[in-house]
């Protein structure tokens, strides 16, 4: 990445409220900490002067309030998903040799929760923050512009940082993985992902994989998308839809590999020649799924490495290092053709 990273900025204080919302630095303080009485319009003004600055109060008190805790603040969508976790394992691999202790949040994919996880997590003052996502709601961005400490983007890299990130281009990944299905030979070709755009990483893979599918004068026969649920039932559930549905299709591309081992059962238990009859990928690279009757063909996404340079980056700004272009990084995704995704150029 060619860019320099910002330099921290000072964090915000009561004072800055304060002149914001035209009231007293007293005011100010019984407003956010619930206290005194105060009366309903003033409070307004001092909440939203606040949150348009991105001020946090800080919840450590006494002779600490001026320094950090170490405390690494992770705050990720989902536990569910079998992404993260991994992510979690590489933070810890690093963090277990320094001082640095992460606590995780878990936003559910929504900015309203992202902003309420951010606010908690802020107050209490951590050494750092990793952040999956580049895209924040103006006060989550706005609370991280103006903490005072390193803050690390992860798993993409398509769109400006805040501080630093730690990466893949989906948009790349989801060209990468259209062009291997065009090589092979497919044309009918249906997707089947997670809702957009709350999931800006899949949409971002979508808008690649359509992109590479246009330039070869070809585009998505048939789509669905699902939310919440178990990925294995939804990815049988919609692969038995899809191909009712549209029962030419020769090529399923799904979001992730968790439903795309759903759609590879059904298409197994339903007698379907995989991939001479259809042919199918997913993304992710999920290991657990090694033990399928078919490899699935599927794209890593890095993320135990992600998760490393991450703590890394947090963990040498910790020490006092300045940030740095080198603390903005792109991984590369690597192709996995599998059992399911032909190796020929043509079909006969």
């Amino acid at each position: 990445m060619s860019q320099s990273s910002p330099a921290t900025k000072r964090p915000l204080t009561l004072r800055d409220v304060s002149e914001a919302s035209g009231v007293s630095e007293m005011t100010v303080s019984r407003v956010l900490r619930n206290r005194g009485d105060v009366s309903a319009e003033t409070r307004v003004k001092v909440q939203e002067a606040a949150k348009r600055l991105g001020y946090v109060p800080n919840k450590i008190a006494g002779a600490l309030a001026s320094q950090r805790v170490n405390l690494v603040a992770v705050i990720i969508p989902s536990l569910s998903n079998m992404v993260f976790p991994e992510v979690l394992t590489g933070i810890s691999d690093v963090l277990d040799d320094t001082p640095l202790q992460p606590v995780v949040g878990v936003t559910n994919y929504l900015p309203e929760k992202e902003e309420e996880v951010l606010f908690e997590m802020l107050s209490w003052r951590p050494s750092g923050v990793i952040i999956a996502g580049l895209e924040h709601s103006d006060a989550s961005r706005a609370m991280m512009e103006n903490a005072g400490i390193p803050i690390v983007e992860i798993m993409d890299v398509d769109g400006e940082p805040i501080d630093a990130m730690v990466g893949i281009s989906h948009r790349r990944a989801g060209r990468k993985m259209a062009q291997a299905i065009i090589k092979a030979g497919y044309k009918r070709i249906g997707f089947m992902g997670t809702k957009m755009p709350l999931d800006h990483r899949a949409r971002k893979r979508f808008e690649g994989f359509t992109e590479a599918l246009a330039k070869a004068g070809l585009e998505v026969a048939d789509q669905e998308f699902y939310s919440g649920g178990s990925a294995l039932l939804k990815g049988r559930e919609m692969t038995e839809a899809m191909l009712e549905r549209t029962p030419d299709l020769d090529f399923l591309y799904y979001s992730n590999d968790m439903i795309g081992a759903g759609g590879l059962l059904y298409c197994l238990e339903k007698g379907i020649k995989v991939p001479k009859h259809i042919g199918l990928a997913g993304f992710n690279g999920v290991e657990l799924l090694d033990g399928l009757p078919r490899k699935l063909a599927s794209m890593g996404s890095e993320r135990r490495e992600i998760g490393k340079l991450a703590a890394q980056i947090i963990a040498r700004r910790a020490q006092g290092e300045d940030p740095s272009p080198e603390d903005r990084v792109e991984l590369t995704p690597k192709l996995k053709l599998g059992d399911t995704l032909k190796r020929k150029k043509r079909r006969d």
